[in-house]
């Protein structure tokens, strides 16, 4: 029993398990009572046994108990999910009935079909056919066959059930997505002038040059094209790459050679290493030998490891199916290139990889559900939100959608800004401007911090920038 005792006080310390061990601790003593009373006589070992056993059942309802809550929690994490993947689940299910409702009518099609050849084939393979009794006979049969499979009444429930889903998807997209989206346009003075460079370059940077040039010409931004060349060059070595030309892309890289080692850029042993790989599969030992001497030698001081797995690879020419580095034969080195060469030239001109505008438009279809919601909830009250600085409620744009560091004041948890920024206390603690000018009474005494037991005054904290 003590050892009992000492499992029960090691669960963990929530409150909700308390109540359950509690509850389990009293039912489990009732239940050990009642076996103790009903044993002929006092067996240690029946005893031992019968706590073990009561022991083990106990530690199975906590860790089903937990499992349960676990799953609880992860229940209303799924919840919580964004609309779009329930508008995904609900055109999946549309689809899936689209082609289940598809596949039986042409089954059941079918099915009368056969019936009629059936009929047909008997037709013809009677002596007299000018026989009323045996057309008679056959027409029967035919429609009581047709009458059994009921065709009429399957596809009218197929096609019910089909409307059923139809109908509930346009719902769905009413109340996913709001005709009237100007609720969440709040009214800030745009730069035209930029925002036509921006799609712009968009399009320059998709390869979209006919596109660029129009708007350009119709919008009467000169200055965007200075950018157009840059792109121009680097589709001219896309283009080359699909046909495993690596001329271009190597001229470029050459060209550009000190600014790609600032950036701790690998593309020049990256396109040696292509090259040097189709050597290999295409040529003979001499020619990769001879390549590698040339090309890839200078790269082995400081990339000795994937400068010997390349050497190795010479062995097995004519045999490469057997070589342990045949990963290096992979054709995703292709793509993994042209993705890198891509970043590089966007690097190089100072442009992002993601344009401006995809990036605006991403983030503006997973913060608009959000942001209609608040204007609704915002009129429903009288209330404007037009005019505020900071939005009261948090939009979750994911990581991919995040691009620099924001700060949180722990004590008023108002987000730092050029009005309230992050200030650095000598104790290295992190607080918003106007939480100190509270604690400090207007910078007239001085403070604990709220984290540690270090006092400080408003001139000793400096302002943090992130």
């Amino acid at each position: 029993m003590k050892n009992f005792h000492t499992s029960v006080g090691l669960l963990p310390n929530c409150s909700h398990v308390y109540a359950f061990r509690d509850s389990l601790s009293l039912s489990l003593s009732l239940s050990l009572s009642l076996s103790l009373a009903s044993l002929p006589f006092r067996d240690s070992c029946a005893l031992t046994s019968l706590l073990r056993f009561s022991l083990f059942q106990f530690r199975s309802q906590i860790c089903k108990r937990l499992a349960e809550t676990a799953n609880q929690r992860k229940h209303q994490v799924e919840i919580k999910k964004m609309e779009l993947d329930t508008l995904k689940d609900a055109f999946d299910r549309v689809v899936k009935r689209q082609k289940l409702s598809s596949f039986r009518s042409q089954e059941i099609v079918d099915q009368v079909g056969h019936e009629i050849e059936q009929a047909l084939a008997k037709i013809k393979a009677i002596n007299d056919p000018l026989s009323p009794v045996h057309l008679k006979s056959i027409l029967s049969e035919l429609k009581l066959k047709l009458n059994t499979v009921g065709p009429l009444n399957l596809l009218e429930g197929l096609q019910k059930e089909r409307n059923i889903n139809l109908s509930k998807y346009p719902k769905l997209l009413e109340k996913s997505f709001s005709p009237d989206i100007s609720k969440a346009y709040r009214d800030v003075d745009f730069d035209f002038h930029l925002v036509n460079q921006i799609v712009a370059n968009h399009f320059y940077q998709q390869g979209l040059f006919d596109l660029g040039d129009c708007l350009i010409d119709e919008a009467g931004e000169p200055e965007a094209i200075a950018i157009r060349s840059h792109f121009l060059e680097m589709y001219q070595v896309l283009e080359a790459l699909k046909v495993k030309n690596l001329g271009p892309a190597l001229n470029w890289i050459t060209l550009n050679r000190e600014k790609l080692n600032q950036n701790g850029s690998m593309l020049e042993l990256k396109l040696h290493r292509l090259q040097f790989v189709e050597i290999v599969k295409k040529g003979t030992k001499a020619d990769a030998l001879s390549y590698a001497r040339t090309h890839l030698a200078p790269f082995a001081s400081l990339h000795m490891n994937e400068f010997q797995k390349l050497v190795v690879c010479i062995i097995w020419v004519g045999k490469l199916d057997s070589c342990p580095h045949a990963e290096l034969m992979a054709p995703t080195h292709w793509d993994e290139f042209t993705q890198e060469i891509i970043k590089q030239f966007c690097s190089l001109v100072g442009q992002s990889y993601w344009s401006p505008l995809s990036v605006a438009i991403a983030a503006g279809i997973k913060g608009l559900p959000t942001l209609l919601k608040l204007a609704n909830v915002m009129a429903a009250k009288r209330q404007e939100w037009q005019e505020m600085k900071q939005l009261p409620v948090p939009v979750e744009l994911g990581k991919e959608l995040q691009f620099h560091s924001i700060f949180v004041c722990p004590v008023s948890r108002d987000q730092g800004s050029e009005e309230n920024p992050p200030m650095l206390m000598p104790c290295q603690h992190v607080l918003c401007n106007q939480s100190i000018m509270k604690l400090s009474k207007n910078t007239s005494r001085t403070f604990k911090c709220p984290y540690c037991p270090t006092e400080a005054s408003a001139a000793q904290c400096r302002q943090l920038h992130f």
